[in-house]
This record gives C-alpha cells, structure tokens and sequence, in this order.
C-alpha cells in the first residue's frame, strides 16, 4: 500500500492506482482500475469517490465504468459520481470547475467521511478541484492550499483556470469577439486547435474569396489562450500573430489574450511604443500603462498608427479591480466573497 500511495509525474496505468491523502477528509489520486478498487477506498473511510474522467479516457485504459458504478450502488455505504472535464485543457477546466465543485461539495455534505477525488493519473484536474475545494470552501488562501497539496503530491494543477473560474463566480462574465485570420488563397483547408475547445478538437476557418484569407470568428472569456493553425493537415503559427517562447519540446503557438473587455492577440501587441518588434497587422495597442488601449492599423513592418477610435475597456470598473485581483499571484477572497461564492455552490 505504501508504494501504491507513492505520486509520481508520468503515469504508469499498470501500476494500478495510485493516491495521497491532502487531509485527513480529503485525497487526490488515479483512477480506479475494477470494482476491487472500490474496497480498496471503502476500507480507507472513504465515502464519496468523485470521478472527472470522459468516456474517451476510460476507454483509452479499458476501464469498465459501469460495473464500477454498479459495485459502488450495491455496496450500499459509499457513492460513486461522475462530473466530467476534458483532460489537458484548461478553458475546460475554467467553465467546469464552478459546476463541478458545487456538486463536490454537495456530496461531501451528503456523505460525510473521506472523499477521493480522480482523473486518470490524479495529477492535473483532480489536484485542480481538490484546489479549488480547499480554497473556496475550506477557507484556505489559494497559495496555502497549493502549498499543502504539493507537500503531499507531487502533481501541476492550472492556477490560472482556478483563478479565473474564481473570478467568473464573483463577477460578470464578458466575452469578447476575436477574429483570427490566415493569408493563403492557394491552401485547401486552415483549421485552428487550442483556444476553447482543447487541443483535441479543431474548428474550420472559412476562406474569404475576394481577399483570399481564411478567418474564424469567436467569442471568448476574459483570460489567455494557446492555439496553433492546421494548414492542409500542417500544425502550424502565424508568425504575423503573437507567438509564445518555445517550450522544453521547442514547440511555439500563437496567443491571445482576452482582459478586461480588451481583446490582446490577433495582431494585438504589449508594447508601449508606436514602433515594435512584432508584425502585427491590426489590433489595440496600449500607448502607455495609464492610457486607454487604442485601435492601430499597420503602416509599415513595424510601424503602426492609432485609428480614431478609443476602446474603453474600463479596467477600474469595481468588477474590472475584482477580477485583476483575483486572477493575480497570490489572491485571497474576503469574508463577503466566501459567502457568496458558498451561496453559489449550495444553489
């Protein structure tokens, strides 16, 4: 048992599985293999088992989630709940985690005892709604509770979904309308992968036959987004587009970034100068940090101008300060914010 409770970062399904106590009520681990599994968590005080795997997960390892269910209903002293979210993507995780944790902790009203909550390895969304948990109704400041959960397992839960899901909760939700485009005529197909929908899904771009670009409309929350083009079965960057800094695998992706009511991506830049290094073709671009964000239209390589037209995002604006707040690196919520958000998850 002591080395079935070991953590590690790759996930080794042969193993069986795998889990940490965070608290005393409270483990984070992987997923069950076979009804066994459940006696396993049953002789450990466990109550609620708290399952966020898709079909397309459980199949992948030959899981038979059903008769761990039926198991689970027929031993009578400890329930068996599904609430799904879509591995490796943190959009997903962001929408689902207010809906997921309400259900959480309603079970653990329910139930009482130990609850143990899985994905597939236990390292990515379960530690990241064990998280959530811990600082939305147990009362912990988020960087404690990542603090308690890390000395326990070793695991690399999405700060940044949790903090915006937070701040989702708290204030109102905007989506802004973002446009991305490919300039090719002599292509057949652009797709784009990553934004909100996951590195596993891909969207079409419509190409545009008068001026020959490929573009997709969306909108989208307020927060960052990865995504990478598909040309003719290619993955791909815009280089006209904002791109991120290799990674350990040296892949690079272009960026977006929704903020308050702004939209910074496409042809958007950071930069507070007129003259910058990335070549952008259209976009807002804030002239300094006190100023608001203005529209500019490329006049050169790497020359724009601003076009009259201020975008007034209102960043002051009292949810504007919330969510800056929360979405920073190391939030906390208030007594009243607790409240609400507990009021939120008991609804």
């Amino acid at each position: 048992m002591t080395e079935a409770m070991g953590a590690v970062l790759t996930y080794r399904h042969e193993l069986g599985m795998n889990y940490n106590f965070i608290r005393p009520d409270l483990i984070v681990g992987s997923c069950l293999q076979t009804p066994e599994d459940v006696d396993k968590l049953r002789k450990i005080g466990v109550k609620t088992i708290f399952c966020l795997q898709q079909d397309p997960d459980l199949e992948y390892f030959g899981v038979d989630i059903g008769a761990i269910q039926d198991y689970a209903k027929k031993c009578g002293d400890i329930e068996h709940i599904r609430a799904q979210i879509r591995d490796f993507d943190a959009f997903d995780l962001r929408m689902r985690l207010p809906a997921v944790v309400s259900i959480l902790h309603k079970a653990v009203n329910r139930n009482g005892g130990v609850t143990y909550i899985h994905c597939t390895a236990g390292l990515g969304r379960a530690p990241a709604v064990a998280l959530a948990y811990m600082f939305w109704v147990q009362g912990y400041k988020l960087s404690e509770a990542h603090r308690e959960l890390l000395s326990k397992r070793s695991c690399f839960p999405k700060l940044e979904a949790i903090k915006s899901a937070t701040a989702d909760i708290l204030t109102d939700l905007k989506k802004e309308l973002v446009t991305l485009s490919w300039e090719d005529r002599k292509c057949s197909t652009v797709e784009v992968s990553g934004l909100d929908i996951g590195w596993g899904q891909r969207m079409p771009l419509k190409l545009d036959e008068e001026n020959g670009s490929w573009t997709l409309q969306r909108e989208l929350p307020e927060g960052r987004y990865e995504y990478k083009y598909i040309v003719d079965g290619e993955w791909t960057y815009n280089e006209f587009e904002l791109v991120t800094t290799p990674n350990k695998d040296g892949h690079v992706n272009n960026f977006l970034h929704v903020n308050l009511g702004v939209s910074i991506g496409y042809g958007y830049g950071y930069e507070y100068e007129y003259e910058y290094e990335h070549n952008v073709r259209h976009g807002y671009l804030e002239i300094n940090k006190e100023s608001e964000p203005h529209r500019v239209q490329l006049t050169a390589p790497t020359l724009c101008k601003i076009v009259p037209e201020v975008v007034n995002s209102d960043p002051n604006s009292a949810n504007g300060e919330v969510r800056k707040r929360l979405t920073s690196d190391d939030p906390d919520l208030t007594k009243e914010e607790r409240i609400k958000i507990r009021r939120f998850l008991e609804s």
